[in-house]
């Protein structure tokens, strides 16, 4: 399908974008204008779609309120024009618009559109809930410059279960997004085996809500963190640390015990199917898998080996909070 996309601030947008709106939103899904028109138009960016002859089918929006992450919304496409990939395009459009800027994507989804978002690097992080009548859940793509380049090659790109490829990575920023997008669809259980739990890749803010979200889940939930050696935790404050003290039968640290055979590369294992695997202790590359079930497995029981003969550490639990 051959359309134009172009970009508008609100005070520049043609009556096209309004009449869209109004039609999709406020008549064909009942919701009312006041919350249909808000605020938050005066700071977005404004896309419309148009067909080679100029004819408009579509619009989305594009707006920013954290430094790292935007948001996208108010996407619709008329009646007549719908299932021909059209909107598709148009938020692939809108993630490419967004990937060299923010690290991270957030939106409002309808609960049948999910499919839809997930086909492009989005995944569900919130129970559902009713807007204006409608049930969505909230959705994030937290590495969408990684999406973005592989929209060509890829379905449902980095989605827990469901993507088959690997992803390479040889950069800390490319493992960190990999390692965020994993960590962020979690349910139940996060492994992490590593030589310490480096301040630049673990201590991050988003990594620890991520961990602390998980954590808080449910009753089942299980973070376990096996390394090496705990001496740079006790000299600088670390979050997760603090988090795992603050949560202790749900996340758990252990000391490796170098008088059985450990692992030489450090990985992160995600429930049942993801995982990051590292080649190395002292560099970002290695590969991510979003669904290898088999291969989780295999390291899932090499870690509960060393987990078993592992040993709290002493001086973390001394530490005062």
């Amino acid at each position: 399908m051959t359309v134009r996309i172009r970009k508008y601030s609100w005070q520049l947008a043609p009556a096209d974008v309004r009449k869209i709106r109004q039609s999709v939103f406020v008549e064909e899904q009942q919701v009312p204008p006041a919350l249909e028109w808000d605020d938050t138009d005066e700071i977005a960016d404004h896309f419309l779609v148009v067909l080679p002859d100029n004819t408009p089918v579509g619009v989305g929006r594009l707006f920013s309120t954290l430094e790292e992450t935007a948001h996208i919304g108010r996407m619709a496409i008329l009646p007549a024009h719908r299932g021909k990939g059209i909107g598709e395009i148009l938020l692939r459009h809108m993630i490419s618009e967004a990937a060299g800027q923010f690290s991270e994507l957030q939106l409002s989804a309808q609960e049948h559109a999910i499919p839809f978002y997930q086909r492009s690097g989005f995944h569900v992080c919130s129970a559902l809930y009713d807007d204006a009548g409608i049930p969505h859940v909230d959705m994030r793509c937290l590495a969408p410059q990684l999406a973005s380049d592989a929209f060509e090659t890829r379905d449902n790109p980095m989605l827990l279960g469901e993507d088959p490829h690997a992803w390479l990575f040889n950069s800390e920023s490319d493992m960190t997004g990999l390692m965020d997008s994993v960590v962020g669809q979690a349910r139940q259980r996060l492994w992490l085996y590593d030589r310490l739990l480096d301040h630049d890749i673990y201590d991050r803010l988003r990594f620890r809500e991520l961990v602390s979200f998980l954590a808080r889940r449910h009753r089942l939930s299980e973070v376990r963190l096996l390394i090496h050696d705990d001496k740079p935790l006790v000299k600088r404050r670390h979050q997760i640390v603090e988090l795992m003290r603050r949560l202790p039968s749900r996340i758990e640290l252990r000391l490796i015990n170098q008088d059985y055979p450990v692992e030489s590369q450090p990985f992160m294992l995600v429930d049942r199917d993801g995982m990051i695997f590292r080649h190395d202790f002292y560099k970002p590359e290695g590969f991510a898998k979003f669904s290898d079930s088999g291969r989780v497995k295999l390291l899932a029981e090499s870690f509960q080996r060393m987990w078993d003969t592992g040993k709290g550490s002493l001086e973390l639990r001394e530490l005062p909070l």
